[in-house]
């Protein structure tokens, strides 16, 4: 079991999927974690229960990651409940399916501000709060690597997170932050897909099954953990080989 007793944690897009996973295994490992979500309801409501069972000063805050104002009063609230930040797991994304001739201005700033441009915000409002060493992980995408039709906006947006990743590891380095992107493949969350396209991407994975929320909530410990203390500038691609 990997412990993060005594981390101070932001997660963004935390309510949710991959995002509430992450939220839970980082509390249940012992950080105090504050993480934000966009829409309220009941997915806000039961991790708000779920969280007051688990040790530790936890927080879920509203914010639209794609605000740089809400950014702003987000990295605020982390100052003011958690004093510092440890780790910054950036999740929060949107995706939409639209033919790129038919692809309009604003769906593709919507998606590129939610999935690349928070991190970009977000990464440089945490500066002040990270002590002598930080770890900074994003939740990519496996499709950056191969491109997917109807995806061309979230494909760059996740492409983009690894050039990021790569310039900021070696920018920040020298003052003990490390950053990351975990790529996942197709993962099994709340969101139910139709039988025949589970079935086709079951098929094209090496371990025939899709992932699991806590397999990505795992490389994230393992990134936010000082086992991970000599890895900065990677993606770690967590897709079961396909």
């Amino acid at each position: 079991m990997i412990s993060l007793s005594g981390k101070k944690v932001l997660v963004t897009g935390g309510s949710r999927g991959i995002g509430r996973g992450i939220t839970l295994a980082l509390a249940r490992a012992g950080a105090d974690v504050l993480a934000c979500y966009r829409s309220t309801g009941e997915h806000v409501d039961s991790l708000a229960r779920e969280l007051k069972t688990v040790p530790g000063d936890h927080h879920l805050v509203r914010a639209d990651v794609s605000s740089a104002e809400e950014i702003g009063r987000l990295i605020e609230e982390c100052r003011t409940r958690l004093g510092r930040l440890d780790v910054v797991v950036h999740n929060a994304g949107v995706i939409s399916h639209i033919p790129f001739g038919e692809l309009p201005a604003e769906e593709w700033h919507r998606v590129l501000d939610t999935n690349l441009t928070a991190a970009y915000l977000i990464t440089q409002g945490a500066l002040p709060l990270f002590g002598e060493s930080a770890s900074v992980i994003t939740i990519g995408s496996r499709s950056a690597g191969v491109g997917i039709p109807l995806r061309a906006h979230y494909t760059a947006a996740k492409a983009g997170l690894v050039g990021l990743c790569r310039s900021l590891a070696k920018e920040l380095g020298p003052r003990g932050v490390r950053v990351n992107v975990i790529a996942p493949g197709v993962i099994a969350t709340e969101a139910e897909l139709p039988p025949e396209v589970v079935a086709r991407y079951e098929g094209l994975t090496a371990v025939r099954r899709l992932g699991r929320v806590e397999e990505i909530a795992g490389a994230v410990l393992f990134l936010a953990s000082d086992l991970s203390s000599y890895v900065t500038g990677e993606t770690l691609n967590v897709d079961g080989g396909i």
